[in-house]
């Protein structure tokens, strides 16, 4: 067998021997994509697998995850530290071989993709950061920031309806150096897709503006160099449509769905290494095969070609590599801090009211100059999310910014964001109604489990929407977030705590943080101790007898304190406890949660979701919140018909106090 053949036979050998083992996996997509993936990792990618994290490499998202046996084939054999062994034990407990790609198990592994559409958008996220980031730093003859994003994406990635948010945006913005090829196989797991996914996929992506090279053989590497070259030397993204069929080299199962996502058998394997003449036992690759997939060499010297180009960039341009090279560190600015204080003095200076979605915009007008890395946005809301800063510059198709017009994307504009910030160098924030977290539900879920620092900003955050009714107004939303492992979920109840929230978000390496801030204005409160806020919860109101604990996030904050003055005319004592950020209390020592909370009876308000609440309170206590969708009326007739009024409240504390 001549050499190329048998390049492309090792991922085959490799891919159904190791689905094989595991009696389970997807073996069809890496035995039809070999061939496309042969020509892009030899030719085409610029990566070393001695170093995955060197920072100008392209970018390779296996977008149509369940083929993970693709990469971890290329991975192994291109010359990335994972040996053999962890081929051999694919899907196994602890192996660095998942059964979907997880980029914080794998090194050279960029996004965790398993939920279909997710990488591809991803993808454009980081084609995006490439875009911005050689705007800012790239000079003439000084390319700092320069490579590719390449996605492999199947028919059901396109299927998924973020693949049109995301494609949609990517081609508007023409992110020339995204390129796409797609696995056109013609099957998924029912069977042919002519049934249910006749879309003229050519036609939809040249409609988004994309540079579309359709009829490629997926099988012929000579038409795939091709077609990559032409790729690269668009001004627009590209989409190159590669034929292929599922499962070459199986005799009785390619072309068909029986192939899709089941080992082939026994019988079947042997039947396939004679059908490709692979001459070899299972999970032995000859060296010949190795020497012809090894980067090493050519990885090195990309390398090398950069970091001397960065040198010279560093010598002419000085400041602008000292603030490049921060951004790719994750370090903050040394001054963040002090503005972060000034921003708390003001705050309690103030003595104004304000929407804590105000309070969140007059943060980000102080954080936004010292802060290049920081890129925000919002789909189609930037006014009443106030994400948009007075000094922030709108990205154009043929400019740099730091603000993105999303538009009615919540969904697709999450995972942009998860791709921007695995790309590095930047820290994307963005913004929607809280009601809209439905719609962008997964992709949070995603950055939580690839343990991604990003930003949500929540607003519109309860039935303090008002007249838009039901619809808009979020019962279940933050209690979804809660449940969800690795948010920080941030409810202020003024411009305080609202900078303590923005202050550690943007101090996370590890955890994605939600922002859920109002529409109503909220009062300022007095506290003895500002710095207590960081624990996620803290004493507002302290009180001498306890008589009773009222515990409270956000726009109930203030309701809860003026109970308490009330309650106090009958000589009643009433601590009020704010809980802006439950994960956060929830990791402080027993001992200061119960100095916080105390053993008597307590009475929680939120307007939201009742049943969380419970966690914090004892058999007999109460919880005054949402157990029904809202209504569609003014605030004030909205708060008054719900309970949340300072007579109710007052109501519902004597109640108690008589149980």
């Amino acid at each position: 067998m001549s050499d190329k053949v048998n390049l492309a036979n090792a991922v085959r050998a490799l891919s159904m021997d190791a689905v094989q083992a595991a009696k389970c996996g997807h073996p069809g997509m890496p035995m039809g994509m070999a061939e496309i993936a042969l020509v892009l990792w030899t030719k085409h990618l610029k990566h070393n697998p001695k170093n995955p994290d060197w920072f100008n490499r392209d970018r390779f998202v296996l977008s149509n995850g369940h083929g993970s046996m693709l990469l971890y084939s290329l991975l192994h054999l291109t010359g990335y530290d994972l040996p053999l062994e962890e081929l051999k034990n694919f899907r196994k407990l602890g192996s660095k071989t998942p059964g979907h790609p997880e980029c914080d198990v794998t090194p050279g592994v960029e996004t965790t993709t398993g939920p279909l559409g997710q990488g591809l958008a991803n993808a454009v996220g980081m084609a995006l950061a490439e875009k911005i980031l050689a705007h800012k730093f790239n000079k003439p003859d000084h390319q700092l920031v320069n490579h590719h994003t390449y996605v492999f994406c199947g028919d059901g990635d396109l299927m998924e309806g973020i693949s049109h948010e995301a494609c949609s945006y990517a081609g508007t913005h023409k992110l020339e150096k995204l390129i796409v090829l797609y696995d056109d196989n013609d099957i998924s797991i029912d069977g042919e897709v002519s049934g249910w996914f006749t879309d003229d996929t050519a036609k939809r992506f040249e409609s988004y503006g994309w540079h579309v090279i359709s009829k490629v053989d997926g099988h012929n590497e000579a038409e795939i160099d091709a077609a990559i070259e032409e790729a690269k030397q668009s001004d627009k993204p590209s989409l190159i449509c590669c034929k292929t069929i599922i499962g070459k080299g199986s005799p009785n199962k390619a072309g068909t769905s029986g192939v899709h996502g089941a080992a082939l058998g026994e019988e079947e394997v042997l039947l396939t290494r004679k059908n490709i003449n692979w001459n070899h036992e299972p999970f032995e690759i000859p060296e010949e095969a190795y020497r012809g997939w090894n980067q090493e060499d050519s990885g090195k010297k990309y390398e090398s070609d950069w970091d001397l180009l960065a040198r010279t960039y560093e010598a002419k341009f000085t400041d602008e590599f000292e603030t490049f090279n921060r951004l790719v560190k994750g370090d903050l600015p040394k001054e963040l801090d002090s503005v972060l204080e000034n921003l708390i003095k003001e705050f309690e200076a103030d003595g104004t009211s304000h929407a804590s979605r105000k309070c969140s915009g007059i943060c980000l007008d102080a954080l936004g100059p010292i802060l290049p890395e920081l890129v925000g946005g919002s789909a189609d809301l930037s006014p009443s999310n106030n994400t948009e800063w007075k000094g922030s510059s709108v990205l154009t198709p043929d400019s740099g910014g730091n603000y993105l017009n999303y538009g009615v994307r919540e969904f697709g504009m999450s995972a942009i964001m998860n791709g921007m910030i695995l790309h590095g160098a930047i820290r994307p924030y963005g913004g929607t109604f809280l009601t809209f977290l439905d719609y962008a539900r997964n992709a949070v879920r995603m950055s939580a489990l690839m343990k991604l620092p990003v930003i949500y900003v929540y607003t519109h955050d309860s039935i303090g929407v008002g007249e838009d009714g039901p619809t808009h107004q979020p019962v279940e939303h933050i209690t979804m977030l809660r449940a969800t492992p690795g948010v920080f979920t941030w409810r202020p109840c003024d411009g305080v705590e609202t900078t303590f929230a923005w202050q550690h978000a943007l101090k996370s390496k590890t955890n994605p943080h939600a922002l859920i801030l109002s529409r109503q204005n909220l009062p300022p409160q007095t506290r003895n101790d500002v710095g207590a806020i960081a624990k996620g919860g803290y004493v507002l109101k302290e009180a001498d007898q306890e008589d009773l604990t009222i515990i409270a996030s956000g726009s109930e904050v203030g309701l809860a304190v003026d109970a308490a003055e009330i309650l106090a005319e009958d000589s009643l004592s009433i601590k009020v406890v704010s809980i802006p950020c439950t994960e956060l209390f929830d990791l402080q020592s027993d001992e200061y949660k119960f100095e916080v909370l105390g053993d008597g009876p307590k009475l929680a308000i939120e307007a939201g979701q009742a049943d969380f609440w419970h966690k914090y309170l004892n058999q007999g206590d109460l919880v005054l919140g949402m157990d029904t969708y809202g209504e569609s009326a003014p605030l004030a007739d909205l708060l008054e018909h719900f309970g949340f009024t300072i007579t109710n409240v007052v109501s519902k504390a004597k109640e108690l106090l008589k149980k």
